[in-house]
């Protein structure tokens, strides 16, 4: 990566950086930093190899519903959607942890190599190969007692941006003004 590049990323994630009020604690939240990283890519990618192999916009819908159950242990997006109260109208992926991003981030990006790798066309080819890569990554999520069905939704990312943006005004109308300098030693 060349420094132009860096500098750019540093740039985007200076701004998507959170602090905590009064404590020198800066952070991000994982799902800001999905797309600067290149991880929402991936559906992106996945989508495009889809549509050019015989797929359409519900083929594509059912072989991501068809992903979650495997990950999710045969509940549907709707019952995860359900599980953790969530509206019909918000993504699912608003409100799931780090882990659960990264397992089904591995999952597309396996369908994504071995859709290209075999050559694979239509929604039943397609869709195999997603559901079984998302087995295989909760197979090995099993493996270390992890459930992605099980664990704990993430706070609405809306609301947290929210909080963050009220916190951000409160800490502006606190801050005191700066005695206004000599201009001869400002430089």
């Amino acid at each position: 990566m060349d420094n132009q590049a860096l500098t750019q990323l540093q740039q985007c994630l200076d701004a998507l950086a959170k602090r905590v009020p009064d404590e020198n604690i800066e952070f991000w939240f994982a799902r800001d930093l999905l797309e600067p990283l290149g991880l929402r890519e991936s559906e992106k990618e996945l989508s495009q190899n889809i549509y050019e192999r015989g797929v359409d916009d519900e083929g594509l819908a059912r072989i991501r519903s068809r992903g979650d159950a495997a990950l999710f242990g045969g509940k549907s997006t709707q019952a995860m959607k359900d599980r953790f109260g969530i509206v019909k109208s918000r993504p699912l992926a608003d409100f799931l942890p780090t882990l659960t991003f990264a397992a089904k981030n591995l999952a597309t990006e396996m369908t994504n190599h071995n859709v290209q790798k075999a050559d694979l066309q239509g929604e039943t080819a397609i869709s195999k190969e997603h559901v079984q890569n998302n087995l295989s990554v909760r197979g090995m999520l099993d493996q270390r007692g992890i459930k992605p069905e099980e664990l704990p939704a993430e706070e609405d990312i809306r609301k947290l941006e929210r909080r963050v943006k009220s916190e951000e005004n409160k800490i502006a109308k606190r801050a005191s003004r700066l005695p206004a300098g000599d201009a001869s030693t400002d430089a």
